[in-house]
């Protein structure tokens, strides 16, 4: 894969100092932007030189000249590591920003010196497309808040702050449209294309599959005969988003893949 040398970096936020390290480039999912890495991001940081990206037609890369799938996305993190210089990076990605993760590893697997996936996309057919759709689509604040609780685990208290933010978000001219389109992009039908596993499983560096047994987004069961080369974590309780849900618990496994690659 190689960037699109007519197109910028995307925007990111960044915390923690240069070091003689990779640094951690965190990858958000669909209809996030890089501020939903917040709490793990600024954990993270205290070590390591960290970066999240504001995927195509997302955040402040809304206006983005090319919007669409993982693989859209891909090619414009490419650029973006190409832009800054980065020899090799520690790539952490969540749901959509998960899949586009693993095909920049796959394109590019000198460059990432790990891997860490939470609930990635790409990783079996199933997904609940109506759920995508419709939040996409949402626009008012008390459906968005019915919507977003039902990408965390039944019982975890989604923080007002969320809900207020996405609804913020989408008053925003152009977003609407562009997640749906985005939606589509993602969505073949009522199924998504699969990742091939084995070549993700062959790739050098040590890659993390991390998922909650409660995601009603892309079913956790998509890890049953997975590769033995994929380290998979399972975790009991937990939705689509590990991330916000079990933040010190997945700083530590990036810890881990950090020491490691």
């Amino acid at each position: 894969m190689t960037g699109d040398a007519t197109a910028g970096a995307l925007p990111e936020t960044e915390y923690g100092a240069d070091n003689s390290g990779p640094p951690v480039v965190f990858l958000h999912g669909f209809a996030a932007d890089a501020l939903t890495w917040a709490p793990v991001q600024k954990s993270l940081a205290r070590s390591h030189h960290t970066l999240a990206l504001d995927l195509p037609g997302h955040g402040r890369a809304l206006d983005w000249p090319r919007i669409g799938n993982a693989g859209v996305s891909a090619r414009a993190v490419a650029t973006t590591l190409d832009r800054h210089g980065f020899d090799k990076v520690h790539l952490v990605g969540h749901s959509m920003g998960g899949t586009t993760a693993a095909l920049v590893a796959l394109a590019r697997p000198e460059q990432v010196a790990s891997l860490t996936l939470l609930a990635p996309g790409g990783f079996g057919p199933e997904i609940n497309h109506r759920l995508l759709r419709r939040f996409a689509a949402a626009v008012e604040a008390e459906e968005l808040a019915d919507l977003l609780e039902q990408f965390f685990h039944p019982e975890f208290r989604l923080p007002r702050l969320i809900a207020r933010q996405t609804a913020a978000g989408r008053a925003r001219p152009g977003v609407r449209e562009a997640l749906m389109h985005i939606a589509e992009s993602l969505i073949d039908g009522t199924s998504q294309k699969v990742l091939p596993h084995e070549e993700i499983a062959g790739l050098p560096a040590p890659v993390k599959v991390i998922w909650g047994t409660e995601d009603r987004v892309v079913p956790a069961h998509q890890t049953d005969g997975l590769p033995a080369r994929l380290s998979t974590h399972l975790f009991d309780r937990i939705g689509h988003m590990p991330h916000l849900e079990m933040a010190r618990t997945v700083c530590q496994i990036i810890r881990q893949q950090t020491a490691r690659g």
